[in-house]
């Protein structure tokens, strides 16, 4: 399905907007290797081409844009300064190059923001702001600092100078791997897939641009097919759960780019587990968003030259940690078994020398006598257990089975 109406308005940004950023912001930030992964292109018959911009120095390509904007500003503007509202990649690219350049920088943020964010944020030396207790709250209090402090508001998304810088993403992908046909875009506002796509229509041949977004929050495939399906949940792609996409990147979109897929909270979950197993790289779940429109839907893009962008890598440590344990019980690796015991000497003795005939690890084991409906003399024993693979984990519940033990599986993720 392609999106583009046939006639198109002059584009706010243009190939040379961009290479003009690239060679603006180039000797400043990372570039940022893009590397083939032999592994996900013999999972999904693609050739997968992966572009590591998790690897900047703020772990995301939002510097690029938000740098680009810091270096056209006159010399009175550095003077006063500059505000966004973010707690996101945003602040932090921001303020990293503000600091660097000598010029201030305030990010107001909801009072909800993690202080790991704030400190972080502020450890590039810029002022933090705690307003309101959503984005739309804090967005609203730094438009009204930058009127009254004559701060230049650097948006997020919603800007030519940082969609021109969004799109040296895809300058150096297209520089390093001229045959990618096809380019996989996470959408949340919408600068790095408007940016993207004026490169990718520069191009010499033709590429095909899809914008993936997480399902919990479809606002561009709103605006783009006028659904109106709602925007809200806990997704675990943050970086791109945006309800309102910008008025400037909706319309490059809609000129530019040739479809937008939806992608599920577990194709997430499952494409940040694999890119830390195969690629041993850490990624949000805004970054593994075009792998996971991959993984997907594999069909659509088999035969292809395909380029993701893996747009950033801060996630934090204990939602990762349980990302993975949720994979690992997924594919039968890890699990919890509900064994039923008689309460007699040797009982538990007898079911681990299954575990060890079947050579499954036992990692934890839960008695429970009281909160049970089973009989005084009867016990339920929860055991949790480590296998190779699914195949294997099925195997020993058999074992047990045939062992005369009642056996089932606790949950599974």
């Amino acid at each position: 399905m392609a999106t583009r109406p046939a006639s198109a308005a002059p584009l706010p940004v243009s190939i040379d907007d961009v290479r003009a950023a690239h060679a603006r912001i180039r000797d400043a930030i990372v570039r940022t290797p893009t590397l083939i992964s032999r592994t996900l292109s013999e999972m999904t018959g693609a050739t997968v081409y992966l572009k590591f911009e998790n690897l900047q120095f703020t772990a995301a390509y939002k510097e690029r844009g938000a740098l680009n904007t810091l270096l056209q500003l006159s010399p009175e503007a550095r003077a006063k300064g500059v505000i966004a509202a973010s707690a996101g990649n945003h602040a932090q690219g921001l303020a990293y190059h503000a600091n660097r350049l000598g010029i201030p920088a305030t990010i107001v943020m909801p009072r909800n923001t993690p202080t790991v964010k704030v400190t972080q944020t502020e450890g590039h030396r810029a002022k933090v702001v705690l307003e309101g207790e959503t984005f739309d709250a804090a967005y609203a209090h730094a438009r009204v600092l930058e009127a009254e402090c004559g701060y230049t508001f650097v948006h997020p998304f919603d800007d030519p100078r940082v969609i021109a810088g969004q799109g040296t993403v895809a300058v150096e992908m297209l520089e390093d791997v001229p045959g990618i046909d096809t380019l996989l875009v996470p959408i949340g506002g919408g600068g790095l897939i408007s940016g993207t796509a004026v490169v990718a229509r520069a191009a010499d041949h033709p590429i095909e641009i899809i914008g993936v977004e997480a399902e919990l929050f479809p606002s561009m495939y709103n605006r783009i097919r006028g659904t109106t399906m709602p925007c809200a949940g806990d997704t675990l792609a943050e970086g791109i759960a945006v309800k309102e996409p910008g008025a400037i990147t909706s319309g490059m979109v809609a000129q530019l780019v040739d479809d937008i897929v939806l992608v599920g909270e577990r194709n997430l979950e499952e494409s940040v587990s694999l890119l830390l197993q195969i690629e041993k790289t850490v990624v949000e779940g805004a970054g593994a968003a075009g792998l996971a429109a991959l993984m997907a839907y594999p069909e659509r893009f088999k035969g292809r030259t395909v380029g993701i962008i893996l747009c950033g890598g801060n996630i934090d440590t204990r939602l990762l940690a349980n990302v993975l344990l949720r994979d690992l019980a997924r594919s039968g690796r890890l699990a919890r078994l509900r064994v039923r015991l008689r309460d007699q000497p040797g009982a538990l003795f007898n079911v681990a020398r299954i575990f060890d005939a079947q050579r499954v690890n036992i990692i934890e084991i839960y008695h429970q006598r009281i909160f049970t409906s089973l009989p005084a003399k009867g016990l339920v024993t929860d055991i949790e257990c480590e296998a190779r693979d699914r195949d294997h984990l099925n195997r020993l519940i058999q074992a047990l089975r045939d062992g005369g033990y009642e056996t089932s599986m606790v949950e599974q993720a």
